[in-house]
């Protein structure tokens, strides 16, 4: 094999090597086309294998659930580069899929013992931990979020200090955002905590389609909107943090979980939606969402649980200005059946019921491991993929639950 640096896939590039091959067939694996990525990069590994060929086939592989195949592949690039952190969080993460725990922290501390402090095995890591509901141990291991992915959790470049933990008793801290729209919704009910650890002023920086639904959240006095693509001017504040920063400094486990219903719709948007009934379903995330490709239900499938009577609770269907309309027709629901998205954290924070549908592949660390429950939202059922892009099972399960609840 021969030696040159094994690229940091699911993104990779090699733009010093002359192949063209190997151009395109890592072209395809940026956009997201893993099987003819796959394809390509094996014909290359017959004709010439390298560390880059080997790495990139194995995280293609992955992606495409080979995974007995992807870990041939990443631990021959391991034999030959075995100090690579990539290499030691890309097989961290096979194991993750295939379900081997053990084995996947094992390679992720590895990879931390060749390069302490590597930001994407602490990432890594971190994941793995929280999905054990390790709490503890994993809040700190997300701080290496902010260095990572500057797109998701921009810097913060403010004249006062970053809040550590310490006391807040009469101070104001701004909690400024990162991340999804769900993941704003998920953290926001630590502001009751901030209250409750003596915050005088607690404010949250949300994306402007946020802010009329996180007004509503206890211990908020103040939003501050960040329309995307600008820069905004922040007010001085005693402290700053990020919303997820705030379990870590805040010590959260599963047993101190907040999880009463702390989100609301607004009195003045309730009359616009008062003809809201029954059950809604979203089955389709955010294109540049995280793992949008495998949370998605097809919408042959979808179209199942509309024809026994759900309602789609997407933006385009219902005509909502922001998500405090949506919060408005969640109120009227009985029942929300949704993806990963922004639309069960609402469900869940309102306690609404909420059927929340999982992919097999690269599920979420808070949904933890196997478990039909989340400790994050009591009025949630989770139903889990149990094969890697196999809706129809799941969607069997829901339809016949839907069934019988109407018949009820």
């Amino acid at each position: 094999m021969s030696e040159t640096n094994p690229s940091d896939a699911p993104s990779p590039s090699d733009p010093s090597s002359p192949d063209a091959a190997f151009a395109q067939a890592a072209e395809l694996q940026r956009t997201g086309a893993y099987p003819e990525a796959a394809d390509a990069f094996r014909r290359l590994a017959r004709e010439t294998l390298t560390l880059n060929v080997a790495t990139n086939l194995g995280a293609c592989l992955i992606e495409t659930a080979e995974f007995d195949e992807a870990e041939h592949w990443l631990l021959t690039a391991a034999r030959h580069r075995p100090t690579e952190p990539v290499l030691r969080r890309l097989l961290g993460n096979l194991y993750v899929e295939m379900g081997q725990m053990e084995r996947a922290e094992v390679e992720y501390r590895t990879g931390l013992a060749f390069r302490p402090q590597d930001a994407g095995c602490e990432l890594a890591l971190a994941g793995l931990l929280l999905s054990l509901g390790r709490y503890a141990e994993g809040w700190p291991l997300q701080e290496a979020r902010a260095g990572l992915n500057p797109g998701v959790v921009p810097p913060v470049e403010v004249s006062f200090p970053e809040w550590q933990g310490e006391p807040l008793d009469g101070r104001s801290i701004l909690v400024w955002y990162e991340q999804g729209l769900g993941d704003q919704i998920q953290m926001c009910r630590f502001a009751q905590e901030l209250k409750a650890r003596g915050a005088a002023h607690v404010a949250l920086g949300c994306r402007p389609v946020l802010a009329d639904l996180l007004a509503t959240a206890p211990g908020v006095d103040e939003i501050v909107p960040a329309p995307r693509g600008e820069t905004v001017r922040i007010r001085d504040y005693d402290v700053w943090s990020r919303y997820f920063s705030l379990p870590a400094r805040l010590g959260t486990t599963l047993q101190t979980l907040p999880t009463a219903p702390y989100l609301s719709a607004r009195p003045d948007r309730r009359a616009r939606w008062s003809g809201a009934s029954g059950v809604g379903i979203a089955w389709r995330a955010s294109p540049t969402g995280f793992n949008a490709r495998n949370k998605n239900v097809p919408d042959d499938l979808a179209r199942r649980l509309l024809d026994l009577g759900a309602t789609s609770l997407h933006p385009e269907d219902t005509g909502v200005a922001d998500f405090a309309d949506t919060a408005a027709i969640i109120e009227r629901l009985d029942l929300v059946i949704s993806i990963d998205t922004s639309v069960a954290h609402l469900a869940g924070a309102m306690g609404k019921p909420c059927w929340t549908l999982l992919p097999r592949l690269h599920c979420d660390w808070r949904w933890l491991r196997e478990r039909t429950d989340s400790p994050w939202y009591p009025s949630m059922r989770l139903y889990r993929q149990t094969e890697v892009g196999d809706w129809t099972r799941v969607i069997d399960e829901v339809a016949r639950d839907l069934q019988a609840r109407s018949a009820a």
